[in-house]
């Protein structure tokens, strides 16, 4: 069984950086880069009750395919994302399981955000491709965790991207990664 427990490095809030007021959040949705929108919404949001569900139902707007696995953000910090999947009906594949599209989508949500949310504000990015390894069927609640260092620069490079993916009985049952290629922001 693997530990699911949130690492030290998620942590609510990033050290030395407060949570910004109503006011930084409405000029940080309405410009800025998506790193800085992300991680704006993030800290301004999950403290509050209902936050981290609203956070979820706005990165699924921003996104509107990934919003259809209808998933929450449960813990956001640089190099980690651990976002939750319900089971239903809609997920579902004949064989009463969920999806395997449904799983690639849920890692690759964990895995951009996680990346989005650590990248600095002058830094793009594009998932080239996916690679998905099935370990057994996946029923229940899932959770994708994303911890990986992810680069501190806009230098243009591909990287990998590894998203497990968990039961609720902490058994992995699917690993994603996701090749993204990152470059600085067109002026």
């Amino acid at each position: 069984m693997s530990d699911l427990s949130t690492p030290p490095s998620a942590t609510i809030a990033e050290p030395n950086q407060p949570a910004p007021g109503l006011g930084a959040l409405i000029r940080a949705l309405r410009g800025g880069s998506p790193s800085e929108r992300i991680r704006a919404c993030w800290l301004g949001l999950h403290r509050l009750p209902g936050g981290k569900r609203l956070f979820s139902w706005l990165i699924g707007t921003f996104a509107p395919y990934s919003g259809t696995i209808s998933a929450r953000v449960e813990s956001l910090a640089r190099n980690h994302a651990r976002v939750r999947m319900a089971d239903r009906r809609r997920l579902r594949n004949h064989l009463r399981s969920l999806h395997a599209i449904a799983l690639i989508n849920l890692a690759e949500y964990a895995g951009n955000l996680a990346l989005a949310y650590s990248m600095p504000d002058n830094a793009r990015f594009i998932v080239t491709g996916i690679e998905m390894r099935y370990f057994r069927k996946a029923r229940g609640t899932i959770t994708a965790v994303c911890d990986q260092v992810m680069p501190t620069d806009n230098t243009r490079q591909e990287i990998n991207i590894t998203v497990d993916l968990f039961d609720r009985d902490g058994e992995r049952v699917a690993q994603g990664t996701l090749v993204s290629l990152i470059g600085p922001m067109r002026e």
